[in-house]
């Protein structure tokens, strides 16, 4: 891969992955245009996807940093709960518990630690078919019309009022459920999670940040997977350059997506992505068979 590919393979990502246009299908529609051969199987896809997270980061830092001192609190209060249970059994008290989850950030936590099972869980199931199919234009193309439906069909759901607070668990699981399955090329993560926050009716602001916030541990998790498989002679500058400073433009690039996309589900415009997911792909699988 060269410097120019990795760039533009950077700000492709950076752009498709916030925008609900799906970055898995046009990386895969990308490398089948232009023959990119990585030699690292899907580890440049996982780089991609660290400049993305620097962008979550970045846009959200003051809610990622409550959200860490809430995750302290919270651990700190389970504790001290069961030092009270202890007391109590000892000295036949009846002290009050401390109330674990009281205001919105420490919901929050629990609901995105519960949407990170289902997505570990079906991210590890279709693993080897997203192997598979990472660079098939049918594959991504079946996708993107998956992810034209979902758009079309949130643009008619009604405003939510739903916050942290007053979020089911189960909710949290659905959302999770359909992270998961947005592994599958062509299947847009934030399409799919906000389409499924807004059914679940969450305000639009909150699904947002629910979705952008809840990647989080689902890159960390991809990340850990695949480090035992990282090839570790691309760890020098000639062959490991390229993909770093598409890491960089995809955290640039994603930064300004996002900020975007916020704009684009409180006005309620996703629908007009569905078109464009329609066109690419019709596009992607034209091109299966013209390739």
């Amino acid at each position: 891969m060269t410097f120019i590919e990795a760039i533009l393979m950077g700000i492709l990502q950076g752009i498709t992955e916030f925008l609900p246009v799906s970055s898995s299908g046009h990386l895969a529609l990308f490398k089948n245009i232009v023959h990119i051969e990585t030699n690292t199987g899907i580890l440049v896809d996982v780089l991609l996807h660290v400049g993305s997270l620097a962008a979550v980061i970045a846009v959200f830092r003051k809610d990622i940093k409550q959200l860490l001192l809430e995750v302290i609190c919270i651990i700190r209060d389970i504790f001290a709960n069961i030092k009270i249970y202890f007391q109590n059994i000892k000295e036949q008290n009846a002290l009050s518990y401390r109330k674990i989850i009281h205001n919105n950030y420490r919901k929050l936590v629990i609901l995105v630690i519960i949407a990170s099972i289902p997505t570990a869980i079906v991210g590890l199931i279709l693993r080897r078919a997203v192997e598979m199919t990472n660079m098939s234009l049918l594959g991504a193309g079946t996708g993107f019309l998956v992810t034209a439906v979902l758009l079309l069909v949130v643009g008619y759901v009604p405003l939510g009022n739903k916050i942290p607070k007053t979020t089911p668990y189960g909710n949290a699981f659905i959302v999770g459920l359909a992270q998961g399955f947005s592994v599958l090329p062509g299947i847009s993560r934030s399409g799919t999670t906000i389409a499924a926050c807004l059914l679940c009716g969450f305000n639009r602001k909150y699904a947002v940040k629910y979705s952008f916030i809840m990647s989080i541990p689902a890159i960390i998790g991809a990340m850990l997977v695949e480090v035992g498989e990282i090839n570790k002679e691309m760890f020098t500058w000639t062959q490991g350059g390229p993909y770093l400073v598409g890491m960089v433009f995809a955290a640039i690039t994603g930064f300004f997506a996002i900020r975007l996309m916020i704009r684009i589900v409180e006005r309620n415009k996703l629908n007009l992505f569905a078109f464009y997911c329609f066109f690419i792909g019709v596009v992607a699988i034209v091109c299966n068979y013209t390739l």
